[in-house]
C-alpha cells in the first residue's frame, strides 16, 4: 500500500478533481548576451518582440543557439553541482543579471551557469524545455511573504522540488552618478522589493514605481541616464549597470530572508541522514472541521508543519464538470499547501499522507527535498 501510494503522489494532481492544463506551444528562445560578465538569457517568444532602443542595444550581441547546445534530459539522483559530461550546471532564474535571484542561483549551486530569464514561467518552461537543468525561484520572503504566483505555477507545471536555500536579501537605492538623494522623486523595483522598504522609501517621500525586477530597474536607469529615479536593488547590480549606491540596507529589517525553491524535471531520492522537508498541495471537501482533521494527520505523528498556504482554485466546467450546475456556491474552493518537516522515506510521514489522501480530493507531492537549515 506504501509503495502504490508513494508511485501515486509524486505524480500530478490526482484526475479526481483536475486536468492538465494546457501548455504553450511555443518553446523558449536561448540568446547568449555579451554583457560585462557572461550570461545567458531566456526569453519566451509569447512575450512578443522588444523594439526598444534598450533591447536593440543587447540583441546585437545576442546568437541563437542551437538544439545541439541544450543538456540531456536528468535522471533521478541526488542533487549535483554539474550537469552532463561534467560541464556547469545551467540553473535558471528570473530577473537580469545583477538580480538577487541570481546570487541566490549561484549560492544554491556553487560554480554554476547562471541563466536569467524574463518572468517566472519562462524560467519553470525552461526546465521543462531541457533548456536548462534547473530553476531557483522564490517562494517566500520573512517582509513580504509569499511569492502567490509560484505557488500557482508550482501546480500548473510538472517540475519536482529538489532543494531550498535562503538568501538574506540586501536592498540598496541606486542611482545615476552625480545624482542625490534629494534629486530623486520616483523609484523603481520589483513589487516585493518595494514592500521590503517600504519604510524608508516612505521616509524619503519618493513615489515607487513596480517593474519586473530589481536588476531590470537598475538597467532601465542606468540606460536612460534619468535623473530623477532612482532603483531598489543589488550592490552587484550597481556595479554592471554602472550606478552609484546612494544608500545600503534600505530593508525595513536588517533580517530580510527569503527562501528559495530548486526546481528540476526529475525529484531525488529521499533519504534519513539529514533533516528533509516535504512539500504538498491538497484539496478538500467543505465541511465543518474537515480542514483540522486534515491537519491532524500530522499531529498525531508528531510532524511539524512550517507552512500552509491556501489559494483559489481556477475552475471551469471542462475542469470540474458539475460545478456550473452548483452555482456561486462553489466559486470559492481552494487548494492547501503545506511543508512538514518529514522525509517521505520516513514511515510516519508515508502514514500521514495515506491518511490524507483518504480525506483529500486530490493531493500532489511538489517535492521530498533537503532543508536548508543554516542560520543567516
Amino acid at each position: 500500500m506504501a509503495a502504490s501510494l508513494t508511485r501515486s503522489l509524486i505524480s500530478p494532481l490526482t484526475s479526481r478533481t483536475t486536468a492538465k492544463p494546457s501548455r504553450s506551444d511555443q518553446a523558449p528562445q536561448i540568446l547568449l548576451c555579451a554583457r560585462r560578465r557572461s550570461c545567458v538569457s531566456v526569453r519566451a517568444s509569447t512575450f512578443g518582440n522588444n523594439n526598444s532602443s534598450d533591447g536593440a542595444a543587447v540583441s546585437s550581441a545576442c546568437n541563437v543557439l542551437t538544439q545541439d547546445s541544450l543538456p540531456r534530459r536528468l535522471t533521478s539522483a541526488p542533487v549535483p553541482n554539474s550537469g552532463s559530461g561534467g560541464s556547469p550546471l545551467r540553473v535558471a532564474y528570473q530577473g537580469l543579471c545583477g538580480a538577487h535571484s541570481e546570487s541566490a542561483a549561484q549560492k544554491a549551486y556553487p560554480n554554476c551557469e547562471p541563466v536569467p530569464c524574463d518572468q517566472f514561467e519562462t524560467a519553470f518552461e525552461a526546465v521543462e524545455g531541457c533548456s536548462v537543468d534547473r530553476a531557483v525561484l522564490p517562494i517566500e520572503n520573512s517582509l513580504g511573504g509569499s511569492i502567490h504566483r509560484n505557488y500557482d505555477l508550482l501546480l500548473r507545471h510538472r517540475l519536482h522540488i529538489v532543494g531550498e536555500i535562503k538568501y538574506a536579501v540586501r536592498h540598496c537605492l541606486l542611482a545615476n552618478q552625480g545624482v542625490k538623494v534629494e534629486h530623486l522623486k520616483r523609484v523603481l523595483s520589483h513589487p516585493q522589493a518595494l514592500a521590503q522598504c517600504e519604510h524608508t522609501l516612505t521616509r524619503l517621500g519618493l513615489v515607487r514605481e513596480a517593474v519586473d525586477d530589481t536588476a531590470g530597474a537598475a538597467k532601465h536607469v542606468a540606460l536612460k541616464k534619468l535623473e530623477d529615479t532612482g532603483a531598489v536593488a543589488s550592490s552587484a547590480a550597481a556595479e554592471i549597470y554602472g550606478l552609484d549606491i546612494l544608500a545600503e540596507d534600505i530593508q525595513d529589517a536588517s533580517l530580510n530572508v527569503t527562501r528559495f525553491l530548486m526546481l528540476a524535471r526529475e525529484p531525488i531520492i529521499a533519504g534519513t541522514d539529514r533533516p528533509f522537508k516535504t512539500s504538498i498541495v491538497f484539496s478538500l471537501e467543505e465541511g465543518p472541521g474537515i480542514l483540522h482533521k486534515a491537519l491532524a494527520v500530522f499531529a498525531e505523528r508528531q510532524i511539524n508543519l512550517t507552512k500552509i498556504e491556501s489559494r483559489p482554485m481556477s475552475w471551469s466546467s471542462q475542469r470540474f464538470p458539475g460545478l456550473d450546475a452548483i452555482g456561486l456556491q462553489k466559486c470559492f474552493h481552494y487548494l492547501f499547501y503545506a511543508d512538514f518537516e518529514a522525509s517521505m522515506a520516513n514511515d510516519d510521514a508515508k502514514m500521514s499522507l495515506q491518511d490524507l489522501e483518504k480525506l483529500a480530493t486530490s493531493l500532489r507531492i511538489l517535492g521530498s527535498y533537503p532543508a536548508d537549515t543554516t542560520m543567516l
